[in-house]
């Protein structure tokens, strides 16, 4: 995908950026570029069926989309015969803990948010109230001074 993407950049080099002299090179494409470009393939990627057959050299394996209705995938496309693990929920066997009871941030559109994080469960909030230093002083020298204070904070958790 990189590679596929490279483009040329050139810079010129002058008195007054005259271009007297110019410099090209391969560069590489922006990383989001990149990321958008996989998570698009990743998004449109094609389920495909294991199917085991006898040839003179033996059982054969070979794929074959699953959907007939769908655009068969080319060589350029994703394809998947399993599905991904299901990390909401505990797995041991991928040592996947699941979401629930996992902090979320309840104002995030991201993967932390709650929505996302927690799978459509929803979530909890519970106030927590925390010591921490504040007020804090520099004495010259050289020593800190602070004083203690109790903050509340909400706290979210996914069910």
């Amino acid at each position: 995908t990189i590679l596929d993407h490279m483009h040329l950049k050139c810079k010129c080099h002058g008195l007054s950026g005259s271009c007297e002299v110019k410099t090209c090179w391969w560069a590489q494409p922006d990383f989001r570029a990149i990321g958008d470009y996989l998570k698009d393939k990743y998004d449109s990627a094609s389920e495909m069926v294991v199917e085991k057959h006898r040839e003179s050299r033996g059982w054969v394996e070979t794929l074959r989309a699953k959907y007939a209705l769908f655009k068969p995938p080319t060589e350029r496309d994703l394809v998947y015969y399993e599905n991904s693990p299901n990390f909401c929920e505990p797995n041991p066997e991928t040592g996947s803990f699941g979401t629930r009871d996992r902090t979320c941030n309840v104002t995030s559109h991201g993967i932390d948010g709650c929505d996302l994080l927690c799978c459509g469960r929803g979530h909890n909030t519970r106030t927590e109230k925390r010591k921490e230093k504040c007020h804090c002083i520099f004495h010259w020298c050289c020593y800190v001074s602070c004083q203690e204070c109790i903050r509340v904070y909400d706290v979210h958790t996914c069910k």
